[in-house]
């Protein structure tokens, strides 16, 4: 059994995350990993847990968010094409 270090479950599923900078993270579910791993829209707050948006090193839920804040965001667009 593995200790989720976000919530301090206690659970035989856990699972570790490995992140690119070399650290090593124990969680029982997603919901504990996002917690602790994702990056936070600068403009809204919320967790980004999708593709987001980065700007000049800041990360964005979304280009509205983007271009709400930065002026290099004025150009940004989501991704989501509207075409079939």
């Amino acid at each position: 059994m593995a200790t989720c270090e976000v919530c301090g479950n206690e659970y035989e599923l856990a699972f570790e995350v490995h992140t690119a900078g070399g650290g090593r993270h124990t969680f029982d579910s997603f919901e504990c990993a996002v917690h602790r791993l994702a990056p936070i829209c600068e403009h809204c707050g919320c967790r980004v847990m999708g593709h987001g948006v980065q700007v000049d090193g800041q990360f964005y839920c979304c280009a509205h968010c983007a271009r709400e804040t930065t002026r290099e965001g004025v150009q940004a667009r989501d991704a989501v094409s509207t075409t079939s």
